[in-house]
């Protein structure tokens, strides 16, 4: 284990100790600030009552679909407007307009177009991770070096699909699988907000458990989407390491 490692599991459990310690002073009370000894009991109760199970699956399955609907329209969409100078001059102000509305401002819309439903969610979730991997794959095309693509083409790799897979997108990959590990986290950020207007999910149930002050129920949902998040990134990192393996 290196000196970092240490360090870093120090830290973690200073602050635990530090949050028991201020939990069991009385200076606040157990509903507002729950110790976290309390929370594998909490858990399990979770769990045994089958709402962990239910809730973890219930967001995983419109995170999915937004994660992958939202990373693959934003790198296609990204990149194809930075191919083509004219489709960039013709969106550029149309981007500039839609890209500082947050998800949660379509929420209307998406239970006018959808109701609430996975669908629902699973859009706002969409928005969330479109914009992120948009521009990454935009900035990552552009930055292509142009004496790569032209040596390309004095080796007879003239047509798009033959410079796409010999020149841009290998030189564009570092930069596009960036920005879809961004989106990793920024949908788990968006996903609690998309459930908070009734759809099935880990943000419905930490909002039922805020209503009831089980504020040690909303602080297992909050580990739990730590988690899910860690393991996601871990998994992506090794894909990511595998893909680009090449540069080394």
């Amino acid at each position: 284990m290196t000196r970092r490692s240490v360090l870093g599991a120090g830290g973690l459990l200073a602050f635990l100790l530090l949050w028991e310690a201020i939990a069991r002073s009385g200076l606040i009370e157990a509903t507002l600030l729950p110790a976290p000894s309390r929370l594998p009991a909490t858990f399990f109760s979770e769990v045994s009552l089958g709402f962990w199970h239910a809730m973890v699956f219930a967001s995983l399955n419109h995170y999915l679909i937004g994660l992958v609907s939202g990373s693959v329209l934003g790198v296609i969409v990204g990149g194809s407007v930075a191919l083509f100078p004219t489709v960039d001059a013709t969106q550029s102000w149309l981007a500039r307009l839609l890209r500082p509305i947050p998800p949660l401002a379509w929420i209307p819309f998406a239970i006018i177009w959808f109701g609430i439903s996975e669908t629902a969610a699973a859009f706002i979730i969409a928005i969330g991770v479109f914009w992120i991997n948009y521009f990454t794959a935009y900035a990552a095309v552009r930055a292509v070096d142009p004496d790569l693509v032209e040596l390309a083409a004095s080796f007879g790799h003239r047509s798009l699909g033959a410079r796409l897979r010999k020149v841009i997108l290998p030189a564009a990959a570092p930069g596009i699988l960036s920005g879809l590990r961004a989106g990793l986290g920024q949908g788990w950020m968006t996903v609690v907000a998309a459930e908070l207007f009734g759809i099935t999910g880990i943000g419905q149930r930490m909002n039922e458990a805020a209503g009831l002050l089980a504020t040690e129920v909303v602080i297992v949902y909050m580990l739990t989407i730590a988690l899910l998040y860690g393991v996601s990134d871990m998994i992506f990192v090794a894909v990511q390491n595998r893909v680009l393996r090449w540069q080394r």
